[in-house]
């Protein structure tokens, strides 16, 4: 008991030592806030995710949840997988269509994503959920009943196929006795996962584009890949409702296979997110200040201790 009291003594000593030099009593680590991040689909243009993990990345700000729609599921499950986001810009500035896909004659699409399976198992350093160094959550949208499937666990490669299986272009994915097709459709801005997962605040990577009227659709996947543009950006309200913060890269201009122009698409995640970074860090300000004693209170807080 004699000990314990000492115990007592000296934590109440530097306490008060503490409040003679001004120094106020720290914040604990659990005050930062828990950020998920929730990125959304682009196909190639989702490349603008890259740029925006590396200046998260060189600002420290930290994420502790990852929830990723399409191309989002893809460069999502490869960061919380463990690839940094240098290695990411490498990967992007070399990856072509046919690294992921092939054309093929199908009643149910243009072409299977399969090759994906090859690409995944070369860059990711892990191959289940239950593995990856971030938590991660990917969406998908099943075929025949139109719900959205989140998968937190099992096998990386098939959910993330079934995220990018971009409906009229890509077969369907069958996974456990489901067929699946692209996340986009039951989460096009997947902040609700990323939400549900923990995260006290949700960073959402939302693309925005226009269409240039002067243009004419080049074929049949211009066609499509505008259609669903639009009706995603309809459906997108309730999904930025439960984000803190939107990132809103501009990606006018290019095209759903641009992946030769994967440099600029960086520069643009980039650019966006240097300019989010002060609403991000007042984020964490807050937070701090609220965990944050005033040396003044504590040192009114003291009270004589005496052993037993």
């Amino acid at each position: 008991m004699a000990i314990r009291g000492l115990d007592k003594i000296v934590r109440s000593v530097r306490a008060f030592g503490r409040s003679i030099s001004g120094i106020p009593v720290s914040a604990p680590a659990s005050s930062i806030p828990s950020i998920g991040l929730a990125l959304g689909g682009g196909f190639a243009r989702g490349i603008v995710h890259v740029g925006v993990l590396k200046v998260l990345e060189e600002e420290g700000i930290p994420v502790s949840f990852v929830a990723g729609t399409s191309v989002g599921a893809l460069i999502g499950a490869a960061y919380c997988s463990g690839v940094t986001p240098a290695e990411l810009e490498k990967i992007a500035d070399r990856v072509r269509f046919r690294d992921l896909a092939r054309w093929t004659l199908s009643r149910y699409g243009f072409a299977t994503n399969l090759r994906m399976i090859t690409f995944l198992k070369k860059i990711l350093k892990v191959h289940t959920f239950e593995e990856l160094q971030v938590p991660l959550a990917v969406t998908a949208t099943d075929f025949g009943s139109g719900e959205g499937v989140v998968f937190r666990t099992g096998p990386l490669i098939d959910a993330v196929r079934a995220s990018c299986a971009y409906p009229g272009v890509f077969l369907p994915v069958k996974v456990n006795g489901r067929l699946l097709v692209d996340g986009m459709l039951a989460h096009s801005l997947p902040t609700k996962p990323a939400r549900d997962m923990g995260a006290g605040k949700v960073l959402a990577v939302s693309l925005r584009s226009h269409w240039k009227n002067s243009e004419g659709p080049r074929h049949i996947f211009d066609v499509i890949g505008q259609c669903f543009s639009i009706a995603q950006d309809v459906n997108c309200a309730q999904a930025r409702s439960c984000a803190d913060l939107v990132i809103e890269p501009d990606v006018t201009g290019y095209r759903y296979d641009d992946f030769e122009r994967s440099a600029s698409l960086v520069s643009i995640g980039e650019e966006a997110t240097r300019a989010a970074i002060p609403a991000i860090r007042k984020w964490l300000e807050v937070e701090k200040a609220k965990h944050v004693m005033p040396a003044t209170a504590m040192s009114a807080s003291l009270e004589p201790v005496s052993p037993k």
